[in-house]
């Protein structure tokens, strides 16, 4: 049994998605104690305690703990069953994040499934769709993992309702490298969802204007959502791989300055000359852990990172290293541990 200490590191919900993660693919229990205890709120909100019940249900696990609020948790999983399924958060919680507990278990089943998720897809603080969908997924396909994802309509907070589905079959890893960079294409789009129009085309004249690239390549998009939200999303597309940026309209805070945040992340990026960004670096842990290799270039890594990869060494035989690659950028490699 793996103890692990919820408020260690960065403190958050990571933790625990990492370790549900594992715990089904290798089969090892774990408890965890002080779950998010460097949170607000700490303990199991909503959609955490969605990601540990979609996780009993897709390993038959025993559970301890498992409801809102919760400090602790025992986790004691069984085979991972493929199939089809569908977890609901009821709240706008996220759905991306659900989604990333549970992949790396299909990954590791005996065939197909399909996972349905209904909550939110554009949150504050975690992943959206279109990270998931643009850079995300095909980091994971060139690894060996297959991936398909759907989104049927968009969810913003507080109403949520959006619905994100995804497609897996078996994985048959492989390590890879990202360290190299070139000129990006660059596009973008506006998510609009019970939102007046001009607010699209004002953040549309924004990003053109900001990041050199023509009117028409910034595409407005409407959304029947369940209820009122805004998004904008610009999509750096390199050789080898993508990179996204999302940033999420806010009350109080014109349509231009939601643009110009966007543009300022991407146009960093963009000078970083690194093929991984500071979110898809965390990300990229552990699909790499499981292919048993593999290293990229990024920016310096977070303690979010930091934390995920002691996570993954507490569950798997490999081994991090995270060191400054120049005055810029830094190497991120994982190999088996000696």
């Amino acid at each position: 049994m793996i103890t692990l200490d919820g408020s260690a590191g960065e403190g958050g919900g990571q933790v625990l998605r990492t370790a549900l993660a594992l715990s089904m693919v290798t089969g090892q229990p774990f408890v965890i104690e002080r779950i998010r205890a460097k949170r607000e709120k700490p303990g199991l909100a909503r959609q955490h305690l969605t990601a540990v019940l979609a996780a009993a249900e897709i390993s038959v696990a025993r559970v301890e703990g498992a409801e809102l609020g919760s400090m602790r948790l025992a986790f004691r999983p069984g085979p991972v069953q493929p199939g089809n399924y569908r977890f609901a958060i009821g709240t706008a919680g996220s759905t991306t994040l659900v989604l990333q507990t549970v992949l790396p278990a299909l990954w590791s089943a005996s065939g197909p499934a399909s996972v349905e998720l209904v909550g939110g897809t554009h949150n504050p603080l975690a992943p959206s769709f279109d990270f998931l969908d643009h850079a995300f997924a095909p980091a994971v396909r060139a690894m060996g993992a297959p991936l398909q994802l759907t989104m049927r309509t968009a969810g913003f907070y507080p109403a949520g309702g959006g619905q994100l589905r995804a497609e897996t079959s078996p994985a048959h890893w492989r390590p890879t490298e990202r360290l190299t960079v070139g000129a990006p294409i660059v596009h973008a789009r506006v998510l609009l969802s019970q939102i007046p129009s001009h607010v699209a085309q004002r953040e549309q004249r924004v990003l053109s204007e900001r990041l050199g690239i023509p009117l028409d390549a910034v595409r407005i998009v409407e959304d029947c959502s369940p209820g009122p939200g805004n998004a904008v999303v610009v999509v750096l597309t390199f050789a080898d791989g993508g990179e996204v940026v999302t940033v999420l309209g806010e009350r109080r805070v014109t349509a231009e300055e939601v643009a110009h945040r966007a543009a300022d992340e991407a146009i960093a990026l963009r000078t970083a000359a690194v093929p991984v960004g500071e979110y898809l670096a965390d990300q990229l842990l552990l699909p790499m852990a499981l292919a048993g290799g593999g290293a990229f270039r990024t920016v310096e890594p977070t303690l979010h990172t930091r934390t995920n990869a002691e996570v993954i060494e507490r569950f798997l035989p490999v081994q991090f290293t995270l060191a400054a690659d120049d005055e810029k950028a830094w190497r991120v490699s994982v190999q088996p541990r000696a």
